[in-house]
């Protein structure tokens, strides 16, 4: 019979092939931005993706089993997009944005991924397992966020291929697009995705 901690381990080996592909992914990724604080939080974000492997090994250990991947499709699936949004907008003002785009697309998957196995190991009884994959999931939410914040600031305006000043009439034009009038602009990849979902 499939039990939990069966399905618990096949999603952490899951898991643990993404975090190894997406180490070698985000080098890629920082070399195609254009924006030094979007370099500069792929490449911090580098580090602490090195860091989920290992929590993931002592996760591993913490079951008593050998670390192992399994061939994460969706993970596979998202790189490989991002690596065709980067090479087709390559030298464009929107590169930035759709470098976002793409990488947190992979953040909302470990983000989901990441909450269920931290609530499965509590419910199999293991803190230490627990413990660690919450605190890979924080830092999956706090790279989500500053990749949102690095969207709202810089990186979606310059995609308009012109300068826009927030404050005006014109710009709520510009970033509102099709919305009704009176509705919020919107700016961000985060709030693009959740426009389209209402």
């Amino acid at each position: 019979m499939k039990t939990l901690k069966a399905l618990f381990l096949g999603e952490l080996a899951d898991m643990y092939d993404a975090e190894r592909r997406i180490v070698k992914a985000l080098p890629k990724m920082a070399a195609a931005a254009t924006c030094d604080k979007l370099k500069k939080a792929i490449l911090a974000h580098l580090k602490e993706t090195e860091g989920h492997v290992r929590k993931l090994e002592q996760v591993f250990q913490s079951f008593d089993e050998k670390a192992k991947g399994k061939t994460c499709e969706a993970t596979v699936g998202l790189l490989k997009e991002g690596d065709e949004i980067a090479a087709d907008f390559k030298g464009s003002p929107a590169i930035n944005a759709a470098l976002i785009s793409a990488a947190q697309k992979v953040e909302h998957y470990e983000m989901a991924s990441y909450g269920c196995l931290h609530e499965w190991a509590g419910l199999l009884g293991n803190k230490e397992a627990a413990a660690l994959l919450q605190e890979i999931l924080e830092q999956e939410k706090a790279a989500n966020e500053t990749l949102t914040e690095l969207a709202r600031s810089s990186s979606n305006d310059e995609a308009l291929g012109e300068s826009v000043d927030t404050g005006s009439e014109e710009a709520s034009e510009h970033t509102g697009g099709d919305l009704p009038r009176g509705s919020r602009p919107v700016k961000s990849n985060h709030d693009r995705a959740e426009a389209i979902s209402r």
